[in-house]
């Protein structure tokens, strides 16, 4: 259990060395209003923080700087968010005032925002794509042994998908298929596209088209096509070579690898996870980000959605700040995102 002065010292050491960068010495500490000790005393509690795991002595300078249990216990127990500037208010509801239509456009720019803001990278999972509504159907001939199919959903998501066409197709039978597809997929789901189209699509055609085999084989192996992907979005992937914190380039490469594989991405914001969680050091599952921090956060997506957003930083993150900027763009991102799926 540590005294009241301890819970003092660790907690201006932690702050004191977010803003620097630099070891905290005890003449350093003495020196700041709220720690009212000599620095006799602050630094005896502090080789006493050291010895109980909370600081650790680096072998540049007589400071210290705090070790990840330090830091764990500064985020659970110590952390009061720090309310934010009017200026960065204003910057972050900016993304909102467009009144944009389609959902990725205004999770792209949430998570540019977020770079630009903090300095460090970002990553947003938006909801489920494969669980939005067909609205309008497409298909667009781009040569003659070409066309592009063009999905549209309610969310404003738009898919293209360029698929071979038989030589020598009447371009009347490419219309009489874009109308049957409107007529029997308005409404339905990415996700059960497939099961409509085998189901209740290809009877139709049959009807119609003299060459659907042909045609409707390449189609569907277009639009079933999966983009793992696709509803990840990053900004300021390089903010990290901004940190003084990283200087190891094989370890600066294997973070960067990390965060460009999207197999990785569960690892990094887990599925379902509700609320804000603060991830430090070694507490991340993948080994490569072992000297950071990650802070996620969900947000509602409309129609039982949820997405997510973190804030990848050195251990020495400016956990006050952060804070209190994703507990503002998570409220706002899902009143947005509820706004568009209400269509209102």
């Amino acid at each position: 259990m540590l005294t009241k002065r301890q819970l003092l010292i660790l907690k201006v050491t932690v702050d004191d060395y977010i803003q620097s960068a630099q070891p905290v010495g005890s003449n350093q500490l003495s020196k700041k209003p709220e720690i009212p000790f000599s620095p006799a005393t602050i630094r005896n509690e502090m080789a006493e923080l050291e010895r109980i795991g909370f600081l650790e002595k680096t072998h540049t300078s007589s400071g210290r700087i705090p070790s990840q249990k330090g830091y764990r216990y500064y985020v659970d127990y110590l952390l009061t968010p720090r309310p934010l500037p009017k200026e960065d208010i204003v910057q972050l509801r900016s993304i909102f005032e467009e009144r944009l239509t389609e959902t990725e456009e205004v999770i792209k720019r949430s998570a540019m925002m977020l770079s630009e803001l903090t300095n460090y990278t970002s990553i947003l999972l938006g909801p489920d794509v494969r669980r939005h509504i067909v609205k309008k159907l497409s298909i667009v001939p781009l040569t003659s042994d070409t066309a592009v199919a063009i999905i549209v959903t309610d969310t404003g998501h738009v898919e293209n998908r360029i698929f071979p066409i038989p030589l020598g197709l009447d371009p009347s039978d490419i219309e009489k298929m874009t109308n049957i597809l409107n007529e029997r997929l308005v409404g339905v789901s990415l996700n059960n596209l497939h099961l409509r189209l085998e189901q209740e699509t290809l009877t139709v055609l049959k009807q119609h088209l003299e060459r659907y085999g042909e045609l409707f084989h390449t189609f569907r192996q277009a639009v079933l096509l999966p983009h793992e992907d696709e509803n990840v979005y990053y900004a300021g992937k390089l903010n990290i070579l901004k940190q003084p914190d990283f200087h190891d380039l094989q370890k600066i490469r294997n973070l960067m690898d990390v965060m460009e594989e999207a197999k990785h991405i569960p690892m990094i914001l887990p599925v379902g996870s509700q609320g804000l969680h603060i991830r430090i050091g070694s507490e991340n599952m993948l080994t490569a980000m072992e000297d950071c921090s990650v802070i996620t956060v969900s947000y509602d997506a409309g129609e039982e959605q949820t997405g997510s957003i973190a804030i990848i930083g050195p251990k020495r993150m400016d956990y006050k700040r952060i804070v209190s900027i994703l507990d503002l763009l998570s409220g706002d991102l899902s009143k947005e995102l509820n706004r568009m799926f209400k269509g209102t």
